[in-house]
Formats: C-alpha cells, sequence, structure tokens
C-alpha cells in the first residue's frame, strides 16, 4: 500500500502563486509516475501534471506555461507550482501515484482545494 499526504492548497487571487506538495510512504513502486488531478464541482476528474520517476513531465494545455511540476525522488515527493491562478483553476486537487509499467494499481491522496478568487 502506498500512503499520500498533501499540503498546500488555499485561498489566492486570480494571479497569485500557490505550490502544493504530496509526500509518498509505503510500497512505492520503484518505477511510478505522480501527478496531479483536479476535480471542479459538477465536472470531470481531470490530469493537470504528471511527472515519471525518471522525469519525463506532461501538462494538460490550459496549464502549460503557469503550472511547474517537479519531484525529489529521495524524498518521494511531488511538488506542483501554480502561478497566475486563474478563477478557473479553482478545484479539489488530488495527488495521485500509478506503477508506471503496470499503469495500476492507482493511489490517491485525500484532496486539496484550491480557491482563486477574482
Amino acid at each position: 500500500q502506498v500512503q499520500l499526504a498533501e499540503s498546500g492548497g488555499g485561498l489566492v487571487q486570480a494571479g497569485g502563486s500557490l505550490r502544493l506538495s504530496c509526500a509518498a510512504s509505503g510500497s512505492i513502486p520503484s518505477i511510478n509516475a505522480m501527478g496531479w488531478y483536479r476535480q471542479a464541482p459538477g465536472k470531470q476528474r481531470e490530469l493537470v501534471a504528471l511527472i515519471t520517476s525518471g522525469g519525463s513531465t506532461n501538462y494538460v494545455a490550459s496549464v502549460k506555461g503557469r503550472f511547474t511540476i517537479s519531484r525529489d525522488n529521495a524524498k518521494n515527493t511531488v511538488y506542483l507550482q501554480m502561478n497566475l491562478l486563474k478563477p478557473e483553476d479553482t478545484a479539489v486537487y488530488y495527488c495521485n501515484l500509478v506503477d508506471w509499467i503496470k499503469g495500476e494499481p492507482n493511489y490517491w491522496g485525500q484532496g486539496t482545494q484550491v480557491t482563486v478568487s477574482s
């Protein structure tokens, strides 16, 4: 089992910045991907950004140039630096870890609220 502990959400004005952190513990697959998903009210959960244990990254188009995902493999921690935040970024953000070879199982954090006011 893998446990994910998120931190860093909150309320910020449009144009501001927030940094999310997610620390993984437990039986972590050596080749894995960690990422951030978000879910706004009435919408489906969507992938925001993902980074593999080898350092490859992927972003949803709406956050490219504003968000940066990074990870510290020694600490099993992934970060999401969010700049130039917009009201449409408001959502619950969930940390995710998946075995990159098998594609499963998926592990999820409890979620952290990000609210961007206009």
